[in-house]
């Protein structure tokens, strides 16, 4: 797992500006969605394209905020990032300038529909009333990525409570895309993965300063079981 650390500067900073650490302690889980974002085998499996060893490690969490979410009326939504021949028109500069043709085509024969890299990690405990979204770039909220935004809206969704991988690439695309979208966000901090402690927090600290709400996982188990009412 990485090592979290958020300096006491932006905590200092982030207490000022808002009043209180965590604007989002309470959630309305009829509108709610928790989004795990690309646990795909192209990013878990040893030995993979894009391999990102700690995502194994967040897989636990991930499946305890999925079944809280479950269990306390909100939605699950699991991401898969997709590459098919519109996206790499599309997002042609990605692949002829930020990669070499070698790269470009193990990216796409990866994360082609139904590719065995594109599948989701067998270690994810989903359920039938889950959804399932490809989205063809790093953020989901990205026009033409993905329908999203559509699905959300048509269940009257405004709170996302965010896991996944990567941290500094479609976590915080689609985090960052969703806060300026108007969207309520919460970032868990130890249900998302990348390849470097370093790159993990310096997108922990933009999400804490500027985009949503940073927490645990066993802060948001908190936040959820809180908005069931006692029976």
């Amino acid at each position: 797992m990485h090592a979290v650390s958020l300096t006491a500067e932006l905590l200092s900073q982030i207490q000022s500006q808002r009043g209180r650490l965590h604007p989002f302690e309470r959630l309305d889980m009829g509108h709610t969605a928790h989004i795990a974002v690309d646990l795909q085998n192209g990013f878990m499996e040893p030995g993979a394209p894009i391999e990102v060893p700690v995502a194994r490690e967040i897989v636990p969490n991930v499946n305890l905020i999925s079944a809280a979410v479950r269990r306390c009326g909100g939605r699950n939504v699991f991401l898969r990032m997709t590459v098919d021949s519109g996206s790499q028109s599309s997002w042609s500069n990605w692949f002829t300038y930020l990669n070499t043709p070698q790269s470009a085509a193990s990216a796409t024969r990866a994360f082609a529909r139904d590719a065995h890299y594109w599948q989701l990690w067998p270690k994810l405990e989903l359920a039938e009333s889950d959804h399932f979204v490809e989205k063809t770039r790093f953020g989901a909220f990205v026009p033409g990525a993905s329908h999203l935004h559509e699905l959300l809206q048509s269940h009257g969704i405004d709170t996302l409570i965010v896991t996944g991988t990567l941290t500094n690439c479609c976590c915080e695309s689609t985090a960052r895309d969703a806060m300026q979208m108007n969207y309520k966000v919460i970032f868990v901090s130890d249900a998302t993965a990348t390849l470097t402690d370093a790159a993990h927090n310096a997108t922990l600290e933009n999400m804490a300063m500027l985009f949503g709400d940073v927490m645990t996982t066993a802060e948001v188990l908190t936040a959820v079981t809180r908005s069931v009412p006692d029976r």
